[in-house]
């Protein structure tokens, strides 16, 4: 159950909704770790939208960075977003 809320997290904020609440009955690191990083990756792509061809630009390497996230979700493995990874995890604490 952790792995499956892991992975859906990452498919738009609905996902994220539902992750959460499959995480509120089955709480584990490995979801925790995923939730972090999915909400810091919405939030970081979010904000690049903002930013006229420099934001756009770099959400191309964000949606890369989700995609590679997703596929080491799936493989059950903590994979830290380059760069703000280790922010994300310090940050969103609320997620516990």
């Amino acid at each position: 159950m952790a792995k499956f809320a892991a992975v859906i997290s990452y498919f738009t904020v609905i996902g994220w909704c539902i992750a959460i609440l499959l995480y509120s009955g089955n709480r584990s690191s490995f979801s925790t770790f995923h939730l972090k990083q999915s909400l810091g990756l919405v939030l970081t792509f979010t904000l690049l939208s903002f930013i006229p061809l420099i934001g756009w630009a770099a959400s191309v390497f964000v949606f890369i960075i989700w995609l590679m996230a997703i596929y080491y979700a799936i493989l059950g493995e903590k994979y830290s977003v380059p760069f703000l990874g280790e922010y994300f995890q310090r940050h969103l604490d609320f997620i516990q």
